[in-house]
């Protein structure tokens, strides 16, 4: 290994911490030079120590990294990721604590650099060669490296990830935690090969597309200043029940009774009926425009609850995109790939409405309008994250995937009859809501069948 495949080692080594750095520097309200300092040294320090542990007693770890080093990883980053979580929806206004203390620091810095005790043992299969000397002192040479490297990422992380979490506060903190969690699984699914599927670029950009919808939505609040219109909620309601039902009807329940699979698909619609109402009722959440409150009593701010009111809504539809692209994966199902991107179409484009009814109604109530934009985003966060997590299952047991298609489109059809149409009722009787509910079912019926096959 020469000096700029050490470097480029380094850099990729260097990106976990620099997400964590950025969420460190998201909690604290003004990070110090000593701060940033201290964060950049807990992390280098560690990735020069876990390397050379690696290298130097490389026959001795391999069981430990080989099996638990990845699952260390996971508990402590979600650890301290849901507790990031649930501090931004907290309801009570607490003092921001610097949380650059012994206990924060060290825990961070042995979970983001557990996988480099594998790059201690590659070193010592691939040993590095930059100077013309012992192998000893060129793998202290490549921990320095490493070190020095991480130390840069780590301060560069912490002083952009304050910029940030000054400016969107709670919001940014839940996008911190989001990261520690995402990164936790992350290194465990890589670590057993579980995100193969993830070289197939046809995969990837069907998981974001949807995402894209939600963001695209949410933006709408940077260039439409007045308040939305009745006629215009009436429309989008319906343009987003109308896609939704189309895609529970035509590509979810039907090809889920493809080969007569009548009683499968019943019992996952019915199921997927229970599993919506359940989170209908155990998530504190509230509609906005029908300015009603359901779920358990919380103390909850209400801009957290009108974006867990969007988020319940993308549950069915990351797993609906998930199911559809496992099908497709899956050479022995009949899902081909023009009927997962019709879908992935659809919940896209009936997210732009769904991100503008976080954003919109949020700044009409007193956000500014950066806060109510990432809040928009982030109650889409789960729909890629679920569609990952219903392929890699679709993958392992690929006879479940008619009666997972199923159970989103019972999920999606509950959501469709209890929100949207509803929503489309007025005291002025328009039937604007309507026809705009009609019309897109309609459009989605015939992508599906014309695309899908």
């Amino acid at each position: 290994m020469g000096l700029v495949e050490l470097i480029l080692l380094a850099i990729g080594m260097s990106m976990d911490v620099f997400a964590v750095s950025i969420c460190k520097g998201i909690e604290t309200k003004k990070a110090t030079t000593k701060q940033v300092l201290t964060c950049g040294a807990w992390f280098g320090c560690f990735h020069f120590i876990m390397p050379m542990a690696g290298y130097l007693l490389s026959s001795y770890f391999s069981f430990f990294i080989d099996k638990v080093a990845p699952w260390v990883a996971l508990v402590l980053l979600g650890f301290l990721g849901v507790n990031m979580i649930r501090e931004a929806f907290s309801s009570e206004e607490e003092e921001t604590k610097p949380g650059f203390n012994f206990r924060t620091m060290l825990t961070l810095a042995v979970a983001t650099s557990i996988d480099a005790l594998a790059v201690g043992v590659t070193l010592v299969a691939v040993p590095v060669e930059v100077w013309n000397t012992t192998e000893l002192l060129n793998t202290i040479f490549a921990c320095i490296t490493i070190a020095c490297i991480t130390f840069v990422f780590a301060c560069a992380g912490v002083h952009i990830g304050n910029a940030f979490g000054t400016r969107y506060q709670s919001g940014a903190e839940a996008a911190g935690g989001f990261i520690l969690v995402f990164i936790g699984l992350k290194v465990i699914l890589e670590h057993y090969g579980i995100l193969g599927f993830m070289s197939n670029t046809d995969v990837l950009f069907g998981l974001l597309i949807p995402f894209v919808g939600t963001i695209l939505g949410s933006a709408l609040v940077f260039v439409i200043d007045r308040k939305l219109g009745d006629d215009i909620k009436l429309i989008f309601t319906g343009m987003a029940g109308g896609i939704m039902l189309a895609c529970a009807v035509w590509t979810l329940l039907y090809p889920s009774i493809h080969n007569g699979r009548i009683l499968t698909a019943a019992l996952g619609f019915s199921l997927g009926i229970i599993f919506q109402y359940g989170l209908d009722k155990l998530v504190p959440h509230k509609h906005i425009y029908m300015e009603a409150e359901e779920g358990p009593s919380s103390k909850l701010k209400s801009s957290h609850k009108i974006m867990l009111s969007e988020m319940i809504h993308h549950v069915p539809e990351g797993m609906a995109v998930g199911v559809m692209f496992a099908g497709y994966l899956d050479a022995s199902t009949f899902v081909t790939l023009p009927a997962a991107a019709a879908l992935t179409i659809g919940i896209a484009l009936q997210n732009v409405p769904e991100g503008a009814f976080v954003s919109s109604p949020l700044h009409e109530s007193g956000e500014v309008k950066s806060t109510s934009f990432l809040m928009g985003v982030l109650s889409g966060v789960i729909e890629p994250i679920l569609g990952i997590a219903v392929i890699i299952i679709g993958m392992k047991f690929p006879s479940i995937l008619p009666f997972v298609m199923a159970l989103t489109g019972g999920a999606i059809t509950f959501l469709v009859i209890e929100e949207n149409i509803p929503s489309m009722k007025t005291e002025k009787h328009s039937d604007k809501g309507t026809l705009s509910f009609l019309a897109f079912f309609c459009i989605m019926m015939v992508l599906t069948f014309t695309t899908g096959g």
